[in-house]
């Protein structure tokens, strides 16, 4: 959506909606573009705030407006789900380079995100926003649970 070059492509997160395939979302990573070396960051981005991970990935952090239109369109395409759907946020950090302290941390871009999930989520697909950072081991038991949900929501389809 924002010229980076990791992406999985527009029909990103439609696949499961359109088949009926159960699905946990969360939004791992969505403080960031990705980009290659830094001289290949558009210049509309050059006052951003970029990362360089490695020699040969740049990273950018994700503002938030652009937090605002990813929620909006996450749950546009979580809403198109017809099986069992929970969308599951960490509100203290989406990476480890967002949690507090970290160098991408931006706690308002991080709500915008949050924010718009909750306007634009349907009211029958579950939105579990967690006092946790992405890797926090809290966070990886309660995304656990959430898939031994959904696969409990398959139990007696015909295979």
């Amino acid at each position: 959506m924002f010229g980076g070059v990791c992406s999985a492509g527009p029909e990103r997160l439609t696949a499961a909606a359109d088949v009926g395939v159960p699905q946990v979302v969360s939004v791992g990573a969505l403080d960031m573009v990705n980009f290659g070396p830094a001289d290949t960051v558009p210049a509309r981005y050059a006052d951003r705030r970029l990362l360089a991970h490695n020699p040969a990935v740049t990273l950018m952090r994700t503002t938030a407006p652009e937090c605002a239109l990813l929620g909006r369109e996450l749950a546009e395409r979580i809403n198109r789900s017809t099986a069992f759907a929970e969308v599951h946020v960490p509100r203290r950090g989406f990476s480890q380079i967002s949690e507090p302290g970290g160098p991408f941390h931006d706690a308002d871009a991080d709500e915008a995100l949050i924010d718009a999930l909750q306007v634009n989520l349907s009211d029958r697909i579950p939105l579990v926003v967690h006092d946790a950072a992405l890797n926090d081991p809290r966070f990886a038991d309660a995304i656990s649970q959430a898939l031994f949900r959904a696969l409990a929501s398959q139990k007696g389809d015909k295979q």
